[in-house]
């Protein structure tokens, strides 16, 4: 009869490849506290180099101090874009994107442009990310989300005490460039209409004169009811968001 036997995975690689260093219970090549499959799926560090960028800081010390493993100057993730996509190397871990490679899917868009749209910059094709808007009454400001993180928040003016806003989970009913207010005779630039209800987000509306109300309001809860945004933040959401789109008031 034969006989079973069982290897356990650490004894594999160290009779495989001699002596290998764990981290977190994966192979870590270069001893840099960093597992191999982070270093190539998350970090875009190099795993056989404990110091990837060559600073003088190995990969896991200047990661778990919030700095970037893959550019030689001393920047945050935060604030380090290394390939000048757009997108800082914070947002390429969040999104799984190459910090070395501006556009990570080869489809000719870079990674922070994609991202803006509203699309997958690890993916080609069209496929979307989780793209939703957030609403904060008592904080007065608009969230811009992409799978689920702040890309863009805009300062707002939401219902006034005796007019307010709505709470709770909805989505976008329909989407009009200029729409027109028979009940106040003026016009609602950019407007998005919330599904099962009678608001609306849209920018400062206008008077038929021309005269742009509410421009000192922003940050103000003084509206009949609807969302206004300031001009520039009511076109930018408005490009973005689709019918369809969840919407989030609080």
């Amino acid at each position: 009869m034969k006989k079973l036997i069982i290897i356990s995975l650490s004894t594999f690689f160290t009779l495989a490849f001699g002596s290998v260093a764990f981290a977190n219970g994966l192979p870590d090549a270069d001893s840099d506290g960093v597992p191999d499959r982070d270093e190539t799926e998350v970090y875009y560090t190099d795993p056989a180099k404990a110091d990837t960028d060559g600073d003088g800081y190995n990969d896991f010390e200047e990661i778990n101090s919030g700095y970037s493993p893959v550019n030689k100057e001393k920047l945050k993730l935060i604030d380090s874009d290394i390939d000048k996509d757009g997108l800082t190397e914070a947002w390429e871990i969040k999104f799984k994107t190459n910090p070395t490679k501006a556009d990570s899917d080869g489809d000719g868009f870079k990674d922070g442009d994609e991202a803006d749209k509203g699309y997958d910059p690890a993916k080609s094709g069209t496929e979307k990310l989780d793209v939703s808007i957030r609403i904060n009454l008592k904080g007065q400001t608009l969230d811009y989300l992409l799978n689920g993180f702040i890309w863009k928040s805009f300062s707002i003016s939401s219902g006034k005490a005796s007019m307010p806003t709505p709470t709770g989970e909805f989505t976008i009913g329909n989407k009009v460039e200029k729409a027109w207010s028979r009940a106040y005779g003026l016009w609602m630039p950019h407007w998005l209409g919330i599904k099962g209800t009678r608001i609306g987000i849209h920018e400062l509306p206008v008077w038929p004169n021309g005269y742009r109300e509410g421009s000192n309001h922003l940050g103000k809860p003084v509206s009949h009811g609807c969302v206004r945004l300031g001009v520039g933040a009511a076109e930018y959401i408005y490009e973005r968001a689709d019918v369809g789109m969840k919407v989030l008031i609080r």
